[in-house]
């Protein structure tokens, strides 16, 4: 039998985590729940590990560091992930982690989506294998793209941030349901940026439309045909848009 072949103790990778926080991310945060399990280091309540990235790549050497440095940054900023700095040495940088159980409960799969109760997968799910050792590695045939495909919230969002010098927060749910919306209908994130660009063009130093560069106007029902505009002058009509009030 190959050695490449399941011949270790696996760990499922639940479908419906990885569709909601990306392939990267869900590897990331179950190798962090594995070590949370067997922790003594309680702070606050909590219990909490720590490592460097280097020390993570070590266990994840399919990945680089910076691969690793964005999957934890993203799990941060969507509010699943702590991280802070016990150390007793101040000039110790290496950074503490802990899982916020309870927001990570609260995401609910849609109906179409599998269970987090789910602990098998059928034949042609993905699944990781690891093995019980610190050091070895979790293998798995993904990669930085397969992420971004699956959930690039993040990305996205500070795109926007970036552009129009605003503040929003890829963590807001109703932010990524939207989102994922529009990608379920075959939108890249290409077809995103390219809309955040044309509508920043157009609405930026607008006075009375500048307001709605904002997820829920940008990221809407209409957002094929902000995609698909031409560019041209044209009076603009406040009926032309999605104007809600919502954030």
């Amino acid at each position: 039998m190959s050695k490449l072949l399941i011949n270790e103790a696996p760990v499922m990778i639940i479908p419906s985590l990885a569709v909601r926080l990306g392939i990267n991310e869900a590897v990331v945060l179950q190798q962090i729940h594995y070590w949370i399990t067997s922790s003594t280091h309680v702070i606050e309540g909590r219990k909490w590990i720590y490592n460097t990235y280097k020390d993570w790549q070590k266990q994840l050497p399919f990945w680089s560091e910076s691969t690793i440095k964005r999957a934890i940054r993203s799990l941060e900023d969507q509010g699943y992930l702590r991280s802070g700095n016990f150390n007793q040495l101040k000039i110790d940088k290496t950074k503490w982690y802990t899982i916020d159980y309870e927001r990570l409960e609260a995401l609910e799969p849609t109906e179409s989506e599998p269970s987090f109760a789910q602990t098998e997968l059928s034949s042609t799910s993905a699944c990781i294998i690891e093995d019980t050792n610190l050091n070895q590695a979790i293998p798995e045939s993904t990669s930085e793209i397969t992420s971004e495909k699956e959930t690039p919230v993040v990305e996205i969002i500070h795109y926007l941030n970036e552009k129009t010098k605003a503040d929003y927060k890829p963590s807001t749910y109703k932010t990524q349901e939207m989102i994922r919306a529009r990608i379920r209908e075959g939108f890249t994130v290409e077809d995103f940026k390219k809309v955040i660009d044309l509508k920043t063009i157009e609405w930026m130093y607008d006075p009375r439309m500048c307001k709605y560069l904002r997820p829920a106007t940008l990221f809407g029902s209409k957002f094929e045909s902000y995609l698909n505009q031409k560019s041209c002058e044209k009076s603009l009509n406040e009926e032309d848009f999605d104007l809600d009030d919502e954030a």
